[in-house]
């Protein structure tokens, strides 16, 4: 079986993410145990993040790594990790949320990578 391309995993994560994302709003919101708003909020912020993270990574890191200039590279990603913490912390002192909400939206990233493991390690297997 051929390994599927980095841009179509990364795609298929942000499938996961966006599902799992989804079910956990119908199944808490209407409880009333989560805030919909900060849980769409996280799991945007982190979705964004992930993307642009990624991408860049394969749109700057490899183009310029033949010409030597990863220093370069490195700086740019770098740049927008402190862009977005700053944006963060932007959005936790002047955006009143629920920061459990907030969370349980980010974290769903990390859930979505992790069944996406799962299912290429399955399909690996076969």
């Amino acid at each position: 079986m051929s390994m599927a391309s980095p841009a179509t995993i990364i795609l298929r994560i942000e499938l996961w993410h966006g599902l799992l994302l989804l079910l956990l709003l119908l199944v808490l919101a209407p409880v009333r145990l989560i805030e919909p708003w900060a849980l769409l909020l996280g799991g945007t912020f982190m979705g964004v993040n992930f993307l642009l993270l990624s991408y860049g990574a394969c749109w700057v890191l490899v183009p310029l790594a033949g010409k030597g200039k990863v220093t370069a590279g490195i700086f740019l990603l770098i740049l927008k990790l402190v862009g977005f913490l700053a944006l963060l912390m932007l959005l936790f002192l002047r955006v009143e949320f629920d920061a459990i909400s907030f969370s349980l939206g980010f974290s769903t990233l990390l859930l979505a990578i992790v069944v996406e493991a799962l299912v290429i390690a399955q399909g690996c297997s076969e």
